[in-house]
């Protein structure tokens, strides 16, 4: 019966530039590398963050890791998605 439920939950979609945060660092965790910092610092910036002209791709792309955590945090209460960003934090 459990199954037959979960067939009909709807799940709410994240924000596009929360989704797009999510496939960039899923694309670093796979192997890849940004190429772009012009466009790391986008996807910063439509989170809200501040990024400074200075600030090297490494920290942002941490600071990006942070934001989707914290974000997944308040939308999934279980934590599922989290855990496994949490391996990077400092």
């Amino acid at each position: 019966m459990k199954w037959l439920k979960g067939l009909f939950v709807t799940r709410a979609k994240l924000p596009p530039e929360v989704q797009r945060a999510k496939e960039v660092i899923a694309a670093i965790d796979s192997g890849g590398m940004p190429l772009n910092p012009a466009t790391i610092n986008t996807i910063a910036r439509n989170l809200g963050l501040e990024v400074p002209r200075r600030a090297s791709v490494g920290d942002t792309i941490q600071r990006i890791r942070i934001a989707v955590e914290r974000s997944q945090s308040y939308a999934d209460p279980s934590g599922s998605i989290s855990s496994t960003l949490g391996k990077y934090d400092a």
